[in-house]
């Protein structure tokens, strides 16, 4: 971590900065490319975060 995210870091709450900590530790703890593999999920990019899904022809707007 580079010293200005550490000094920003220092001016958060308490709660923040544990929630931080916390973070940190589980993204050492396991990787996103050690999670399973979805099976029969959909293609592409998340359509909770990107827009709508679409599967099969049907699209649905969040």
């Amino acid at each position: 971590m580079d010293p200005n995210e550490t000094a920003r870091r220092a001016q958060l709450p308490k709660a923040a900065q544990r929630a931080l900590a916390e973070a940190d530790a589980r993204k050492k703890e396991k990787p996103a490319e050690d999670r399973p593999v979805e099976l029969g999920g959909r293609d592409g990019l998340d359509p909770a975060r990107y827009g709508d899904w679409e599967k099969k022809g049907i699209a649905i707007d969040f």
